[in-house]
C-alpha cells in the first residue's frame, strides 16, 4: 500500500476502444452546485442523452428511458472539464434496450489526460404513438 494520498494522477484511463464516442460536452459555471462542482443532476442529465444515441439506431421511432439501473459517480466533473461520453449497446430485447455510458474527463488544465468520471447503464424501450411498448424492427442498425 502507498504511503502518499491518491491524486487523479491515479485515475489516469485510456479511453475505450470498443465503444462509441456519442457525446462531447463542456461544462459551463450554470451547471455548478454551491460547492463549485458540476450538479449531478446534470451530469445524469447528459448521460441520458449520451445514452440514448446508439439505441436511437435500433428503435428506428419514439423510445422512453424506462431505467437507469447503474449510475456511479467516480470523480467529480469540474466547470472548464471536456467530457467524452462513450457507449456501447448492452442487449437488445423484443421492446428494450440496454446501454452503457462511460464518462471521461480531460481536466480544463490536463489536456489529453483523460480521468473516468461517471459510468451508468440505462434501459430503453421502443413505443409506439400512444407511449406503449412496441416491438424493435429487427432490420436495424
Amino acid at each position: 500500500m502507498s504511503d502518499h494520498p491518491s491524486t487523479e494522477r491515479d485515475f489516469q484511463e485510456r479511453l475505450p476502444q470498443n465503444q462509441e464516442l456519442v457525446l462531447k460536452v463542456i461544462p459551463m459555471p450554470a451547471d455548478c452546485n454551491a460547492n463549485g462542482d458540476i450538479f449531478g443532476g446534470w451530469v445524469m442529465a447528459q448521460v441520458d442523452l449520451a445514452g440514448s444515441v446508439l439505441p436511437a439506431r435500433y428503435a428506428q421511432g419514439r423510445m422512453a428511458t424506462v431505467a437507469v439501473n447503474e449510475f456511479i459517480f467516480k470523480q467529480p466533473v469540474r466547470v472548464g472539464d471536456i467530457l467524452s461520453f462513450y457507449a456501447v449497446m448492452e442487449r437488445i430485447g423484443r421492446t428494450s434496450m440496454t446501454v452503457r455510458v462511460e464518462v471521461y474527463a480531460e481536466r480544463f488544465r490536463a489536456q489529453g489526460q483523460y480521468i473516468k468520471v461517471t459510468q451508468a447503464t440505462l434501459t430503453y424501450v421502443a413505443i409506439d404513438d400512444q407511449g406503449r411498448p412496441r416491438p424493435i424492427p429487427r432490420d436495424g442498425a
